[in-house]
């Protein structure tokens, strides 16, 4: 469907008759049957109806981790897919062909209808780009109608308006994330006038986002469970649209128009701007001075750090906790991560087959430091002792940052609970020339290195029922470890390493160490408060191991402008033998952490040639054909 077609294309009333929210109940809102009849003004003469109108902007956020059948949504320098994954997006990204963005297997992909939006199928909900337009419509249907909601509160006829202007908002910046400056669509085009809305510059873009998100912070309630609008649905508010989500978008918004791609690509230079940097603190500094006065979310414990990414026989639930501020769409999430969506992190002697993917040597070895803050080795080589932070090559998995046992499987871990299998099916044997490195085919590990934070360690085929099928898997969008990251970025950027913003008393460095302290780390060391670059190296840092393989890393890696410069090009192996005298099987896993090692090395098994122009997606050849003022993205 043409871009065209998609931004004035809509059935208004398609709501009024499905839940599309996943998990959250909305039948209270829903109180038309099936095929009655009805008015153009109806849907939007009472509290109800119209609220049974905006329930379908929900079920247009899309699914990245579960869609078709696979999970291409780390498109960075974090992961390694094996090389069978031919159909995936990943695969594709890896070798510079963003043009599959619209294949099958693309989570961006165009494709949509009513039918499509309403469907609790998470197969049919990866479509960003043709979800995206047809929420828009369908948000500006209904602020062109905000005038007929007469049967309502005040607080009924803000919080309607105040969804509207979120909704418009938050998917125009979904898709300026990754195709760059577009048309705002902020009026109801009439099916008989040609669109000719010319595409904007990305900080003019995010200028217009920004308008619609300080209406929506303005409109919207903190927490729906405590206002008379969301009696309702006491106990289902979590995922709906609120104050705070849309002050964090907000400094989201302006951190994403200050950074350096993005003022590069609007007529600037490729360093930040200061300007928005400085918007951006204070927007997410308001966002926290909000959490911190109501404790409407919070930092989960770190011995909870797993629920933030997935549960087993939750019995509904899904996972976030109170850290969560926005999900992807949860359709779906009690069943969806099952089968290839488990299997493509589990050895293939423990499960049915499909794709595996590892993380890399290279992004875990140079992000994840140890347990005292510090990296591992300033000069980036792993095969160096660094007495100054207490690495060493023959010891590497000791006193390292805590998040690296949560989110790495590493060589001698038990990952099954089957004690009759061979031990090196039972734990891990992720070493040079062990089974897990070369007996599976195209399918082996290639990095020494295995994910586990979207599963856990033990998930096995004879143990379906309990860590394979029942998976409770949903992506945060955003969490508040990410707001506290951001506000440290746009801080330093803005006002200073050791300044705060005007909402916020916090100083950057402190927010980082607020994040590393809930993980047992260390604060952020003198040596890198000395600068601003040596400050924001920090910050790029922390945020590959806190968000790490949450789909953040391509988009930061863009934003920073260092998708196409190495060593972020690269994705490695590690190569390392075991120590013969040292311990095995289970000795060896209740005591993986401190295993000795021998001729630690890394290798490189993949490089990307990306050039500039894979700085941003290219736009279907029909849309940019549509007319002269809507032109390709530079180099497609």
């Amino acid at each position: 469907m043409k871009l065209k077609m998609r931004i004035k294309h809509i059935f208004i009333y398609a709501l009024l008759f499905a839940s599309v929210l996943g998990l959250v109940s909305c039948e209270d809102y829903l109180d038309k049957a099936p095929n009655s009849d009805i008015s153009a003004t109806e849907p939007f003469e009472n509290f109800r109806n119209f609220q049974g109108f905006v329930e379908e902007l929900y079920g247009a956020i899309p699914v990245y981790t579960a869609y078709a059948y696979h999970n291409s949504f780390n498109l960075g320098d974090d992961v390694h897919w094996d090389q069978s994954a031919t159909s995936e997006f990943a695969f594709d990204v890896d070798r510079g062909n963003y043009w599959d963005w619209n294949a099958y297997g693309s989570p961006f992909s165009a494709s949509v209808s009513s039918d499509v939006v309403a469907s609790h199928d998470p197969k049919n909900k990866g479509r960003l780009w043709g979800m995206s337009w047809y929420a828009i419509r369908k948000a500006n249907v209904g602020i062109a109608n905000l005038d007929l909601l007469e049967d309502a509160t005040q607080e009924e006829k803000d919080v309607i308006a105040g969804q509207l202007y979120f909704f418009r908002a938050w998917f125009h910046l979904e898709l300026m994330k990754y195709w760059g400056g577009l048309p705002y669509v902020d009026v109801l085009i009439p099916a008989s006038e040609p669109v000719r809305l010319p595409r904007l510059t990305y900080q003019e873009t995010a200028d217009k986002v920004a308008e619609d998100f300080i209406k929506a912070a303005e409109l919207l309630p903190v927490d729906w469970d405590a206002t008379a609008v969301g009696a309702a649905t006491l106990g289902n508010n979590n995922q709906r649209a609120n104050k705070v989500m849309a002050q964090a978008y907000l400094g989201k918004n302006y951190l994403y128009a200050a950074s350096p791609l993005m003022n590069e690509a609007s007529g600037g230079s490729a360093t930040y701007n200061s300007e928005y940097a400085r918007l951006a603190a204070d927007a997410l500094g308001e966002a926290l001075s909000v959490i911190d006065a109501t404790g409407r979310y919070e930092l989960a414990p770190f011995s909870r750090y797993s629920e933030l990414f997935y549960l087993q026989n939750s019995n509904g639930q899904i996972p976030g906790l109170k850290e969560t501020i926005f999900w992807e769409n949860t359709s779906g999430a009690t069943s969806r991560f099952r089968w290839n969506q488990v299997n493509d992190y589990i050895p293939k002697y423990l499960s049915q087959g499909g794709y595996y993917i590892s993380p890399t040597a290279n992004y875990v070895f140079y992000n994840y430091g140890m347990a005292n803050g510090l990296r591992i080795n300033e000069s980036r080589d792993i095969e160096q002792a660094d007495p100054e932070s207490g690495y060493d090559p023959q010891f590497p998995w000791k006193n390292r940052d805590p998040r690296l046992y949560k989110d790495i499987i590493l060589d001698g871990e038990r990952i099954s609970a089957t004690e009759s299998l061979p031990q090196d099916q039972q734990f891990a044997s992720l070493y040079t020339g062990g089974l897990y490195r070369t007996s599976a085919g195209g399918r082996s590990n290639l990095t020494g290195l295995a994910l586990t934070k979207w599963k856990p360690k033990i998930a096995e085929r004879n143990q379906e029922s309990t860590t394979m099928n029942n998976n409770s898997v949903v992506l945060s969008l955003m969490r508040l470890a990410d707001v506290y990251l951001m506000y440290a970025e746009a801080t330093a950027v803005g006002y200073g390493v050791d300044a705060s913003a005007n909402t916020y008393a916090m100083t950057a460095v402190n927010a980082i160490n607020v994040v590393r302290e809930r993980a047992g780390v260390g604060e952020v060391a003198d040596k890198y408060k000395v600068s601003l670059d040596a400050f924001l190296s920090e910050v790029q840092r922390e945020r590959a191991v806190e968000l790490a393989f949450e789909g953040h890393r391509f988009n930061d890696l863009r934003r920073w402008k260092l998708l196409t410069e190495e060593p972020y090009t690269l994705k490695g192996a590690l190569q390392f033998e075991r120590d013969p005298d040292g311990l095995t099987g289970a000795a060896l896993a209740e005591n993986y952490k401190d295993a000795k090692v021998l001729n630690l090395h890394m290798e490189t098994i993949f490089e990307r040639n990306l050039t500039s122009k894979h700085y941003w997606f290219p736009f279907l050849l029909d849309d940019v054909n549509l007319y002269p003022e809507f032109p390709q993205n530079p180099g497609w």
